[in-house]
């Protein structure tokens, strides 16, 4: 797994099983069954790396396996390709790993899972009853400021890119350190980073806005010829963080054509809970870079502490901290298909790479309730079926046909 948040927000815990009541109708549970649900943002595959996790067992505390996928009905899934900013001079080897995790764990269970590359390949999958692999490339810096890179990225199957994660790269800025002093900044995008913009519309690769900074925001949709999307960000009128949309970005991205898909992480939906993180993060700190450094001693010429190895400090220093209700989720799916649209809105858990949702979304199991508090709120069967994965499966296809459009022109003569 990955460290979510920088600095002042780190990971917050809490035991997982709360419930919060919410009971799944049958007319839900039918509506939930005939959608194709899409998930644009899991990081499982760390994981499979680092733990040596089959999807095919039991996640344990972890949010996703075969079983949880089959019971939520989740149908396709954007592995996270997550290269720790740390590992300078191994991002490219880092992201192999990861891209082959994906490969084995569907090449181990061929009866039930497939990768998959193409909005048509998501609806093929769902026509055969397996479940969808699909990859995104989560921070720009993997790219190692390479565009050949980045086409090769495109080879092995990833279909979008976070332009930055938490870290300011070479030619975007991102969110995460955009206060920071000792940082040298771009103000948005750099020629080189519109020139990633480009070729990404050229591929057929989705551009993620996730993590940016708002500058660097408005500079991706000034660039991209295709819809973009936001792969796992909720609403900032209702959790003030910096990796949350304004509402003047929602807008920006329903013109665009754009999804935002919501972040399922508590402390980006909740802001009494984003306070209590906030609040303990200082002597949490201390414990994590206490066990960090304990790690280091006991393995000699270790630099980089494997996160798996302080998540559990983490989990114990939060757990004191109340998850938030369900409907905290629910509320920022409601106000982004309020304010962009409800053609704009769809689903980016975060799953495996958070550890705490809002209380009843403890695992893949628990997406049935989004559909039953959907339908409570007095949203259509239409509509539901549009935010669980009908909205992303749309941008995925405009997107493929820009980038169709693009290397016909390119073949056209002059």
């Amino acid at each position: 797994m990955k460290r979510l948040l920088p600095a002042l927000l780190l990971l917050a815990a809490a035991a997982f099983g709360q419930s919060n009541g919410i009971k799944v109708t049958p007319r839900a549970r039918a509506l939930h069954d005939s959608a194709i649900v899409i998930d644009t943002h899991a990081d499982t595959p760390q994981r499979f790396v680092d733990e040596g996790f089959d999807i095919g067992g039991k996640a344990g505390q972890g949010y996703i396996d075969l079983d949880k996928i089959k019971a939520g009905n989740l149908g396709a899934e954007f592995f996270s390709i997550w290269v720790e900013p740390d590992f300078k001079g191994q991002y490219v080897q880092r992201a192999m790993d990861l891209i082959d995790s994906v490969y084995e764990q569907a090449a181990r269970h061929p009866d039930r899972m497939m990768m998959a590359y193409s909005a048509d390949d998501i609806v093929r999958a769902h026509r055969e009853h397996k479940f969808a692999a699909l990859m995104g490339l989560e921070g720009g810096h993997a790219i190692n400021d390479d565009l050949r890179v980045l086409r090769d990225y495109y080879r092995l199957g990833v279909r979008y890119m976070t332009l930055t994660w938490s870290n300011t790269n070479d030619w975007a800025d991102s969110s995460g350190d955009i206060t920071d002093s000792k940082i040298a900044h771009h103000n948005g995008l750099t020629p080189f980073g519109k020139q990633v913009v480009e070729e990404m519309n050229r591929l057929g690769m989705m551009v993620d806005v996730s993590h940016v900074s708002d500058k660097t925001f408005w500079d991706a949709i000034g660039a991209t010829r295709a819809p973009l999307i936001a792969s796992h960000s909720s609403a900032r009128a209702l959790t003030n963080v910096p990796r949350n949309m304004t509402d003047d970005m929602l807008r920006a991205v329903a013109k665009n054509g754009g999804v935002v898909q919501v972040n399922f992480y508590a402390a980006f939906d909740d802001q009494t809970y984003r306070d209590a993180v906030r609040a303990a993060s200082a002597k949490c700190d201390k414990e994590v870079e206490a066990a960090q450094e304990k790690y280091k001693q006991a393995h000699p010429g270790v630099t980089i502490v494997p996160y798996q190895m302080t998540e559990p400090v983490e989990r114990a220093c939060y757990a004191g901290i109340p998850r938030p209700p369900f409907k905290s989720l629910i509320d920022h799916i409601d106000h982004i298909a309020k304010v962009a649209g409800v053609d704009h809105v769809g689903l980016g858990s975060d799953f495996d790479g958070i550890s705490a949702a809002p209380a009843g979304m403890d695992s893949a199991a628990d997406l049935p309730k989004i559909t039953q508090a959907l339908l409570d709120r007095g949203y259509s069967a239409d509509d539901i079926r549009k935010i669980l994965g009908g909205n992303t499966l749309r941008v995925m296809r405009e997107v493929e046909r820009v980038s169709r459009e693009m290397q016909a022109a390119e073949k056209a003569p002059q």
